[in-house]
């Protein structure tokens, strides 16, 4: 067989649990979607995440994903699972572990941000790598935001978290702080380099100017976003400013990287009426390198491309990558 070796999709963005919601939930807007999603995080034992797991890193490694960074809020005995399953499945892993102060369920919960912390440090200990991840700006009050913060710069430890989603997310925190959410985040010391902001599909000009200045990465999730009706991206106005982009499954309704990749180009393509936004090596490196760097890693498994595949038959040597990335599903990789 000959193949093609690329360095690995990075999935820099996974609920791995949500995978068992695809297909269920379909009407609903956002919030009434994270009610069935709630209902399910409730009852899930260590033990059905460990094997729910273990069948959700299968499928991302078969479809092109070496790395999964893991955004957790089950619960401390779920994120041992979780990475216990990443083992058996043979996918590498960065646990993001939520923070979580108010809102959700008891069991996302911690009592106060050093609480959080140690949980974090008693992972991190085991030698797993680890990002702090305060979920939200709605889950994470203020003062949580700064200890995090500061924490994570110290550490030099990656930052993820969720913002500017969804208009009512915006509302509510414009009414408690009298700010965005982007503009909380920096104002409490959670954007720099090592920072990334989750969706940001309804950021302003003055939020991304801010992503931008601080160096910060978004992780965009294309197919998740769209089944949840989350909004369009500002891909455009992202790349103007070089702002680092990285991609993620989130809620795993589909694990394709080249969807996802697909998807920002057509973004970018339905806004502005052109082809060739973003260039094929710049999406390759949504896909790979700015993954990686936005879970801190400097290296990372490699994947190999079946070059003889049916989607890949009759293409020229020189149109291989932009072959794969625009006419390719995850099932041509080996």
């Amino acid at each position: 067989m000959a193949t093609l070796t690329l360095p690995g999709f990075v999935n820099a963005h996974s609920h791995a649990f949500q995978r068992a919601l695809r297909g269920r939930t379909e009407g609903a807007d956002f919030w009434g979607w994270r009610e069935s999603m709630l209902d399910l995080a409730r009852e899930l034992s260590p033990e059905q995440v460990r094997s729910g797991y273990v069948q959700v890193y299968r499928e991302m490694l078969a479809a092109g994903y070496t790395v999964v960074g893991e955004f957790h809020y089950l619960g401390l005995p779920e994120a041992h699972a979780a990475v216990e399953a990443a083992a058996e499945a043979g996918i590498e892993l960065v646990l993001l572990l939520a923070a979580y102060g108010r809102g959700g369920l008891e069991r996302f919960r911690q009592e106060s941000p050093s609480d959080y912390l140690e949980q974090l440090e008693s992972v991190r200990v085991t030698g797993v790598r680890v990002g702090l991840a305060p979920h939200s700006v709605r889950a994470c009050p203020r003062d949580w935001l700064e200890e995090l913060g500061r924490y994570a710069a110290a550490e030099r430890l990656p930052l993820h978290v969720h913002a500017d989603e969804q208009p009512r997310e915006i509302e509510e925190c414009l009414a408690e702080h009298g700010l965005r959410p982007i503009e909380l985040l920096a104002e409490t010391g959670c954007l720099g380099p090592h920072s990334t902001v989750i969706h940001a599909t309804h950021a302003d000009a003055r939020e991304l100017d801010l992503l931008a200045e601080a160096g910060a990465r978004v992780c965009v999730c294309p197919t998740t976003e769209a089944n949840l009706g989350d909004g369009f991206v500002p891909i455009v106005e992202l790349c103007q400013r070089g702002i680092g982009i990285c991609i993620g499954s989130d809620s795993n309704v589909r694990i394709d990287p080249l969807e996802e990749l697909r998807e920002l180009e057509g973004i970018g393509r339905r806004k502005t009426g052109r082809r060739g936004v973003i260039g094929l090596s710049t999406l390759l490196c949504f896909g790979a390198d700015e993954g990686a760097a936005s879970l801190g890693l400097t290296s990372w498994p490699d994947v190999d491309v079946d070059l003889e595949h049916r989607s890949l038959a009759g293409v020229e040597p020189r149109d291989v990558d932009a072959a794969l990335v625009f006419g390719c599903g995850a099932d041509v990789f080996v």
